[in-house]
């Protein structure tokens, strides 16, 4: 059975940092796809960050580039995300997803795809509460 923790979520002063934590267990992370996501009440889910493992490629949404920052440790069956210059707009239910695949080419290459990719991730954590406060 497949299982997605997330770990990391707090509140913080804009322009602090935190690092998410995802661990991984009951999938084969190799050749995989993973993704953070966030959520606000009233909207939909959109995709923070996308990877996929093994070295692969990496995808930000355009509201983070430059500063989140989504990694990976194939030892440990663990991917991070780094938040830094966060802002009150950052505030959300944070939430880890895998898929065998995730989103292809035909999602990726639209504007805005990080609206439409939560449909590509089969598996869901339980989410964790990331808070900045002005």
């Amino acid at each position: 059975q497949v299982h997605l923790v997330e770990s990391g979520g707090g509140s913080v002063q804009a322009g602090g940092s935190l690092t998410l934590s995802c661990q991984l267990s009951g999938y084969r992370f190799n050749n995989a796809c993973v993704g953070w996501f966030r959520q606000t009440p009233g909207k939909e889910r959109e995709a923070v960050a996308i990877l996929h493992t093994g070295g692969g490629s990496t995808h930000y949404a355009d509201p983070v580039k430059g500063r989140f920052t989504i990694s990976e440790d194939n030892a440990k069956d663990m991917v991070y995300l780094q938040m830094n210059s966060l802002k009150p707009e950052d505030t959300a239910m944070y939430y880890c997803a895998a898929d065998s695949e995730g989103p292809g080419p035909g999602i990726l290459s639209n504007d805005g795809w990080w609206t439409q990719a939560q449909k590509a991730f089969d598996y869901w954590g339980q989410g964790t509460q990331v808070t900045v406060f002005s």
